[in-house]
């Protein structure tokens, strides 16, 4: 079955089939949204074809400016009572059978018992869960900004197994989760102790970590009172990365040290936390 064009007017188009059937097709705005129809010789379903108007509901509510400036507003009220503190960014795929597991836990343990400020994290599975039983442990706040998949599952509901609701948000949107994760960690005052702590992790951890670091070297955020930013290279899990760094100095794309003055490399939990002690002249 072959289709051609009879004529387009507005939002509708036109369009006549080899059995001399003419349908109608509407569009949506190009403002709105885009429909693209993909028409072959094999016969369509039409279940597939059309979008429901349950999904049409879904897809508009997923693009509302208002539902994403009503997450931020929820986020920056879970920070403000909270409290500014540490972020750590991690794999969600990492589980307690896995050596850095413990590492994260007792490094969250030990950086929440130094700074005594409150730990964040995106409250999932993995290693975000060992920084947030570590908290935990040392008896300081606890927060996050959970988001509805992690990566390799889908979370059954937006609650958290074990901690208060009233610590974590469960974010629909990636966009207000990051804005959270960032700001929960930008100091407001000289007492502020915060930082930044990038466990090993996959894409999302990457993506977050780019991030961050464009903020960093765009003076966005530390430009008045430094973040520190750690990279905790546990077995030389970024090693790689860190060469390709040296890669782009070769190429003329990163300044000569450019990235070695956004963070600090540290290969264990002893490091982190002697730089950390350094840097906010705290007594460990």
């Amino acid at each position: 079955m072959s289709f051609s064009m009879m004529s387009s007017s507005g939002c509708e188009i036109l369009v006549r089939n080899s059995h001399q059937k003419t349908v109608k097709c509407q569009l949506f705005h190009e403002r709105e949204k885009k429909m693209v129809l993909k028409f072959s010789k094999s016969r369509i379903n039409p279940t597939r074809a059309l979008l429901s108007r349950h999904e049409a509901i879904e897809f508009e509510e997923r693009t509302s400016p208002i539902e994403v400036r009503t997450e931020l507003a929820k986020c920056y009220e879970l920070i403000n009572r909270l409290g500014k503190g540490v972020v750590y960014l991690g794999s969600s795929r990492m589980g307690p059978d896995h050596a850095h597991y413990k590492q994260a836990f007792e490094l969250s343990r030990e950086i929440s018992e130094l700074l005594d400020c409150t730990t964040w994290s995106g409250v999932g599975p993995g290693l975000m869960d060992a920084v947030t039983k570590g908290a935990m442990q040392a008896g300081n706040p606890v927060g996050g900004f959970k988001i509805g998949r992690e990566s390799g599952e889908w979370t059954s509901s937006k609650f958290h197994p074990y901690l208060p609701t009233e610590t974590y948000f469960t974010c629909r949107f990636f966009s207000a989760r990051k804005h959270g994760l960032v700001d929960a960690a930008v100091r407001s005052c000289s007492s502020d102790r915060t930082a930044f702590v990038t466990l090993p992790g996959g894409i999302g951890t990457f993506d977050e970590v780019f991030e961050i670091l464009a903020l960093i070297q765009l003076r966005r955020i530390g430009s008045e009172l430094p973040v520190p930013f750690l990279l905790m290279n546990y077995d030389s899990f970024y090693s790689k990365l860190l060469e390709f760094f040296d890669d782009c100095e070769n190429w003329g794309t990163l300044g000569k040290g450019e990235v070695d003055s956004l963070w600090k490399v540290c290969d264990n939990n002893a490091e982190a936390v002697a730089y950390l002690t350094n840097f906010y002249n705290v007594s460990s």
